[in-house]
Parts: structure tokens; C-alpha cells; sequence
């Protein structure tokens, strides 16, 4: 059997999450047996294999930062980003209220309800397709809070290829 962590809460349902650096996480409620966890992970072998090779593949292509290579990409984001966001603000008729350059990891982008701009540093190792589809994404924020139906319309006005660069932000 794998090595995973078990986290035991008061949810109902079991459930897995492969994370960024490869650990096995499973999510059970307070009453399982741990029979039943056994055949769960059983059953889903074949997908938490995929989904560690996967994360295997990202970590290879993406290899964490060095502080140097961080400042190099905040740099660039610095330089290339507020001009993006000023271009596509003008297409699309929205002012936010500012931009900022984070190191989130998770994200490549937010909006705040104050309709400020947040991009991570990370965004600059990808295509430039996908960073303006980032970039969209987020002014499109400004208008719909959400991301409703009304949202992604919006969003492919301007884009009528987003999902298509959406996509490779999720390739690795």
C-alpha cells in the first residue's frame, strides 16, 4: 500500500488530493474504518498514480525558484503586466484600481472587491496567450464578481479563445 497522510474530520465523504510536491493526502470522516479507506485508495490507484506522475512532471518542468530567479521573474512581471492590464482595461471599458506583483502560488491572478489587481510572479513562465488570458480574466472581475455564465461570456467577448489559453496554464 502507499504512504499517504490521513486526515480525519467531520465531513462525509472520503477523498484524496495529490499535492504540489507529491504527498498523498486523504480526507475521511471521523468513523471510517480504515478497511474502508484501504479499498477506496485501492480502487483509485490508478488515478493517484496518474495524478503523481503528473505533479512528478510539473515539478521537473517547474523546479521550485532560487530568491535570484524570483526576483528576475518579479522583474519582468513588473515590466510587462501594468502595459497589459492598461491595453486590455481600454478594450474592455473597466479601471481597476491598482496592480501588484505576488508570489502566490496557487493563484495567477485576483481581484479584490475594490477591483485592485493581483498577479503572481509564476504567470511569467508561461505563454504570453495565457498571460492575457490572466489578465482578461480578472478585469472581467471588475464587472461580474463571479464566475457565472454572464462571467465567461464577458471573458470570451474579448477572448473568444480563452478556454483554449486557460489550457496552457494547466499543461505540465
Amino acid at each position: 500500500m502507499m504512504n499517504y497522510t490521513l486526515l480525519r474530520s467531520r465531513r462525509r465523504t472520503l477523498a484524496i488530493e495529490v499535492t504540489r510536491d507529491g504527498h498523498v493526502l486523504v480526507r475521511a470522516p471521523l468513523r471510517t474504518t480504515q478497511k474502508s479507506i484501504d479499498e477506496f485508495l485501492s480502487r483509485r490507484a490508478d488515478w493517484i498514480n496518474a495524478a503523481l506522475q503528473r505533479q512528478r512532471t510539473r515539478r521537473e518542468a517547474y523546479p521550485p525558484l532560487t530568491q535570484a530567479e524570483a526576483e528576475v521573474l518579479r522583474q519582468k512581471a513588473k515590466e510587462l503586466l501594468p502595459p497589459k492590464v492598461a491595453y486590455w482595461a481600454q478594450i474592455m471599458g473597466v479601471t481597476p484600481t491598482g496592480v501588484k506583483i505576488t508570489s502566490a502560488q496557487k493563484r495567477f491572478g485576483s481581484c479584490s472587491g475594490k477591483n485592485s489587481l493581483c498577479f503572481s510572479l509564476y504567470l511569467m513562465r508561461y505563454p504570453e496567450a495565457a498571460i492575457d488570458a490572466v489578465v482578461v480574466h480578472e478585469l472581467a472581475h471588475i464587472r461580474h464578481k463571479n464566475h457565472s455564465p454572464a462571467f465567461y461570456s464577458e471573458v470570451e467577448r474579448y477572448l473568444p479563445d480563452y478556454r483554449r489559453r486557460a489550457k496552457l496554464l494547466k499543461n505540465v
